[in-house]
């Protein structure tokens, strides 16, 4: 594979061509012990968000947990033009994924709107091209809305938290928010990858502004 500006991304005549097969992953979740593939429980929903290296924000995310709302998560590729891409073929940017994470969740115990909170508060999403140390296309900031209801909910979350950060000397959001594409599940060494009973001293160093956002708490000052 040849060198590619890290943060520059990749057009789909560029991209590498990938493969028919799919990523085999383990059929439950190392931690709540749900499926980790559909079909998901009746009346679950699911929410796609990139906000760095995935290991620490699917921690983040399951977390939450499944008496919180959450039913399962898992790490992925989306945003990119490979079909199946491996995790060394996109740490070239020759794929034009940026590694996300899926929530499936329920409707009626957590709110997509408390999601959104959670997105923003757990990175910074002015950043661009990179996430803290880790730099390149694949730890770009996005959000994958799936219907009309959630690209609602995205582009007023993100209105109102880039008046909170511009308050705190922040820049502007880099965020994209886009529809939600293909996800194409990663290798079953990234899925939960940081939890305690496969690596228990594992770090990733995604982390956020400090800067609270406001939906789904309280109206922006």
């Amino acid at each position: 594979m040849v060198a590619f500006p890290k943060t520059q991304l990749v057009t789909e005549a560029e991209a590498l061509p990938g493969r028919d097969t799919e990523m085999a992953v383990p059929e439950r979740h190392e931690v709540l012990h749900t499926p980790l593939l559909p079909p998901y429980p009746e009346g679950t929903r699911i929410a796609e968000f990139a906000m760095g290296c995935f290991w620490g924000v699917e921690r983040g995310f399951w977390r939450l947990g499944a008496e919180r709302g959450v039913v399962t998560t898992a790490v992925g590729y989306a945003g990119g033009y490979t079909p199946n891409p491996t995790y060394a073929e996109v740490c070239t940017g020759q794929t034009g994924h940026t590694e996300a994470v899926r929530v499936v969740f329920d409707p009626q115990r957590i709110t997509y709107t408390e999601l959104l909170r959670h997105f923003w508060e757990g990175h910074d999403p002015t950043q661009g091209m990179r996430q803290g140390g880790d730099v390149g296309t694949q730890y770009r900031s996005a959000i994958f809305v799936r219907d009309d209801e959630q690209r609602a909910a995205a582009e007023e979350s993100l209105r109102r938290y880039q008046e909170v950060l511009n308050r705190h000397g922040y820049g502007t959001i880099t965020t994209e928010i886009l529809p939600a594409g293909p996800f194409y599940f990663a290798e079953d060494y990234h899925q939960q990858y940081l939890a305690d009973t496969k690596n228990p001293n594992g770090y990733c160093g995604v982390g956020g502004t400090g800067v609270s956002c406001p939906i789904g708490v309280a109206p922006a000052e």
